[in-house]
């Protein structure tokens, strides 16, 4: 089998040898190297869904896309939110899981309601709705319900 290091002597012992002479000197002292770099963290820019077919970050999106989003954020902090509470019985007839992620909720859970009174996480509901405003379950479209709830108000 060849050895790939084009080095004088080919034998393996010999190139860690080489190795560690270069890592220190004779009487010890490692050499100077610079630090590494600090680890600098990128601002993260907020990615949003114009259709639920495109994603673009939001320093990319046009006015009227802002503006649409704007309004889609609004009707989303309209929607009731809550805490998960299961309930002194577990045999209660309620549901137990996020279809959006899949995860049992769990006492304290931050969930919202929708106004067909399907419950998701929170997070899970308001990225689902940023994509699309229909109901996952029922495929319900929530802005009709929202608008409908405010014109008898």
């Amino acid at each position: 089998m060849g050895n790939c290091l084009k080095s004088p002597t080919s034998d393996d012992i010999s190139l860690l040898h080489e190795s560690s002479d270069r890592a220190s000197y004779g009487d010890g002292t490692e050499i100077d190297q610079e630090p590494p770099p600090p680890y600098q963290e990128q601002a993260q820019v907020p990615v949003y869904h114009p259709t639920p077919s495109q994603t673009r970050l939001a320093t990319q999106l046009t006015e009227e896309e802002q503006i649409r989003i704007a309004q889609r954020i609004g009707l989303i902090q309209h929607l009731p939110k809550g805490v998960y509470d299961p309930g002194r019985d577990g045999s209660e007839k309620k549901i137990r899981e996020c279809v959006i992620c899949m995860m049992d909720f769990v006492y304290g859970d931050p969930i919202r309601f929708l106004p067909c009174m399907h419950i998701y996480h929170l997070d899970c509901i308001d990225d689902w709705l940023m994509r699309s405003f229909t109901c996952p379950s029922c495929m319900e479209p929530v802005d009709a319900a929202l608008l409908s709830s405010y014109e008898t108000n």
